[in-house]
């Protein structure tokens, strides 16, 4: 007799992985490969990054709340640490936020090698092919609400740095996260630094931005591929037409071409496709010279999966809370940033599995309605676990062999129906753009700011 699939989600899974991979041993491996003066302190490492998480998935109205939480014991989620938040605030000021990407790329590397690739299944025959597939964006965090004194006089919204990730297509994870605290610091020189962390043969999706010859040289030089979106300021001259035919009521080319003029770039020799259907047109550029690796048509299904980056950035801002910082300090900010990462990625990991026993596809499944119920179920896992603990340690001969099944109660699991994506309405509205969002500055250039964070970093 066929088993019969349940209709329901483990809402426990998020916490099971944080609390399997976030381990001392992995806190103390990722210090040792980034540590030159810190040292260990009462706010051990493995206590910051379990604090952080924590934040992370409770969403405290300031960190000053949370600290006395952890210091009280009233907060299962929060390592207690008996400390002051003037001990917390010199950590956080003095630990440098390389240990935290360090951290969240352990914890990623982890994941990544328990989890089948089970998003954009439409793209598996692409997924055989390479090492992954990848879309690159950036994005700038909120701005710094006027607490600081240093901003009082200033105008301008501030800004407190800049994110560049890599989302991992197939698995749905963010697979690496860059944080500069230059907001006003360039996208390009910036991914630079994200696709040296990239495994060989990685295909990377991107848009216009990254359509020159510098990236993909860059791309050369760690043997990864790219699929850009063209842009008109690249010069590009016609080398071989290697197909022409006619697909989706337009017709699609495949040119051999040459990009670039080699002044400062050696220039690149690059496949050219192009569709058009009258006055639609649609360029990308990649540096897969073989249609056999990856077709024309592959090609432009590619590109509009590259979307899926930016709703990775909407999910951390908006589910993770990371549009409202909680410090200035750019290490703290640091230090967030990548908490919410970690988070995320085991949200993904757990939307996967859970979409997995459904029998749906995990983009079905919407992390909006799913974390809300992760959060409050880990709280209340958390702290019946603590109450067991109290228990048994006051009734020691009482019931030893008796298992409280926690996972059992109706807490600690989510109907499918209650995260299920809704359809959006076809009826969609402009939003209206303000002026105003043109002038913005970046906390390194503000008046006194880079003495500032030098005080801080």
């Amino acid at each position: 007799m066929a088993r019969r699939r349940t209709t329901d989600i483990d809402l426990l899974r998020v916490v099971d992985l944080l609390h399997e991979h976030i381990t001392p041993a992995l806190c103390r491996a990722a210090f040792g490969r980034v540590r030159t003066t810190e040292r260990q302190r009462r706010w051990t490492l493995n206590a910051l990054v379990q604090f952080w998480t924590a934040v992370i998935v409770r969403a405290p109205k300031a960190l000053s709340q949370a600290l006395a939480d952890s210091r009280e014991g009233r907060e299962p989620l929060f390592p207690k640490i008996q400390a002051t938040p003037e001990a917390f605030f010199q950590r956080c000021r003095d630990l440098r936020p390389a240990f935290f990407a360090e951290v969240f790329q352990r914890f990623t590397a982890r994941v990544v090698d328990a989890v089948p690739p089970r998003y954009a299944a439409d793209l598996a025959p692409v997924y055989a092919r390479f090492a992954a597939v990848v879309a690159l964006d950036g994005s700038r965090l909120a701005a710094i609400a006027r607490r600081l004194k240093l901003l009082w006089h200033e105008r301008a919204v501030v800004l407190p740095g800049a994110l560049l990730g890599a989302y991992d297509l197939g698995r749905g994870v963010c697979r690496t996260l860059h944080f500069d605290p230059d907001a006003a610091a360039g996208e390009l020189p910036r991914a630079r630094a994200v696709v040296a962390t990239l495994a060989r043969d990685t295909l990377v999706l991107g848009d216009r931005l990254y359509a020159s010859a510098a990236f993909f040289e860059l791309l050369h030089a760690h043997q990864c591929w790219g699929v850009v979106r063209r842009q008109r300021q690249l010069g590009l001259r016609k080398l071989q037409r290697l197909r022409k035919r006619r697909f989706l009521g337009g017709d699609l080319e495949d040119w051999l071409v040459r990009a670039g003029s080699g002044a400062t770039t050696p220039a690149q020799t690059l496949r050219y496709i192009r569709w058009r259907q009258g006055g639609q047109r649609f360029e990308v550029l990649t540096n897969v010279l073989s249609p056999t690796q990856l077709a024309a048509e592959e090609a432009l299904a590619l590109y509009p999966f590259r979307w899926s980056i930016e709703r990775m950035f909407f999910d951390l801002k908006e589910v993770l809370n990371l549009n409202r910082l909680y410090a200035a300090n750019p290490n703290a900010v640091a230090m967030q940033v990548y908490a919410a990462a970690i988070v995320y990625n085991a949200l993904r990991v757990a939307q996967s599995d859970a979409a997995d026993q459904l029998g749906l596809a995990p983009e079905e499944i919407s992390p909006a309605k799913l974390f809300p119920k992760i959060a409050v179920a880990s709280f209340l896992y958390l702290h019946a676990q603590d109450w067991e603990r109290q228990w048994r340690r006051r009734h020691p001969p009482a019931h030893p062999h008796v298992i409280i099944r926690w996972r059992a109660h109706r807490w600690a699991r989510a109907d499918a129906a209650t995260v299920r994506v809704e359809r959006r309405s076809d009826l969609r509205r402009r939003r209206r753009f303000c002026s105003a969002r043109r002038h913005w500055k970046s906390l390194l250039h503000v008046r006194g700011g880079r003495r500032f964070l030098a005080k801080l970093s």
